[in-house]
Formats: C-alpha cells, sequence, structure tokens
C-alpha cells in the first residue's frame, strides 16, 4: 500500500475508481510453464483485482522452481518402438538414463 494513507481511505477510492480486490485463501499455488518445469508458491498470499472489466491475480510467497519432463512423447513413442516395451517401462528408461539413445540401449 502507500504509506501515510489510511486502508479503509484506499479501498474507497479504488472502489471509485471501478477497482475492487479480494483476498483468495490459498496454502500452494502452481503455476505450469510451457516447457514442463513448474513455479510454486508456497505460503502465498493471492490477491484477485478486478479492475476495467478484466481481473488478475497478484501473488507473493515463497517461490521454488520443479524441473517437468525432459522428455517429450515422441521420444517415448521412439523407444517403444524400438525395444517393443510398454509406455511405462520407456519412461522410466526415459527418467532414469535421461537420454534416448541409453534408454533404448538399456531396455535393449
Amino acid at each position: 500500500m502507500i504509506p501515510g494513507i489510511n486502508p479503509k481511505q484506499m479501498q474507497a477510492m479504488m472502489k471509485q475508481m471501478g477497482m475492487s480486490q479480494t483476498e483468495i485463501p490459498s496454502s500452494r499455488v502452481i503455476i505450469e510453464k510451457e516447457d514442463g518445469d513448474k513455479l510454486i508458491i508456497n505460503n502465498p498470499s493471492v490477491m484477485k483485482i478486478k479492475m476495467g472489466g478484466q481481473e488478475s491475480f497478484q501473488i507473493t510467497g515463497d517461490i521454488s522452481e520443479e524441473s517437468g519432463e525432459k522428455f517429450s512423447e515422441s521420444d517415448v513413442k521412439v523407444v517403444m518402438e524400438k525395444t517393443n516395451c510398454s509406455e511405462k517401462e520407456a519412461k522410466k528408461a526415459l527418467e532414469e538414463t535421461g537420454d534416448l539413445a541409453e534408454a533404448i540401449l538399456k531396455l535393449s
């Protein structure tokens, strides 16, 4: 907030400008990125802000990153075709080796 301004006055000014904000009680927020990685926000403070007909969210908290899968579905299919194994076995081999060629060799 702005220093020296009463929070109630701030709420009244926001209402006059057509803005509203609502706190959303949350214990964890997960954002899945396009590359498969995840941003994990623990102990978040989540505010939903409505302004000009649009809604936006403000999130603060303890941020950590988690890597997603480092292989694609096409990698899984290649391993399955080359080794005649199940999808589960192919994924496990790719996770363990981290490499397409090594996964195929492991299952051959």
